[in-house]
């Protein structure tokens, strides 16, 4: 029986090696760091909170703008592209005032810590 139907794959080259490769030529992997994990890069609590108003700013500010553009007979926008933009920012602003509590919240219980 012929298996002519079956696609052949070149299974070896379509894997994707990590740092913990899985080769058998010892017993630890080759590419294993074993001093430790390296620091993922982020920002710290300031930058993301200032990039959560500044977003929180655009986000209030777009229905307006689009607002004055429908007004001022812009073919490009329309109503329904306000509404969309007042139900986003009032989502922001829900989203905003949701995690302001939760940093406050946060802040009096670490503050009721005794050392």
């Amino acid at each position: 029986m012929q298996n002519s139907y079956f696609p052949r794959y070149d299974l070896a080259s379509r894997i994707q090696h990590t740092k913990f490769d899985t080769s058998m030529n010892g017993l630890m992997p080759k590419s294993v760091r074993m001093e430790g994990v390296e620091a993922p890069e982020t920002q710290n609590f300031k930058q993301v909170f200032t990039g959560l108003v500044e977003n929180l700013n655009t986000e209030m500010s777009a229905p307006d703008n689009l607002l004055k553009d429908v007004m001022s007979g812009n073919k490009n926008v329309d109503i329904h592209d306000v509404m969309t933009a007042m139900s986003k920012s009032e989502i922001a602003v829900n989203v905003a005032t949701q995690l302001t509590g939760k940093v406050i919240n946060a802040y009096d219980r670490i503050s009721q810590i005794s050392v």
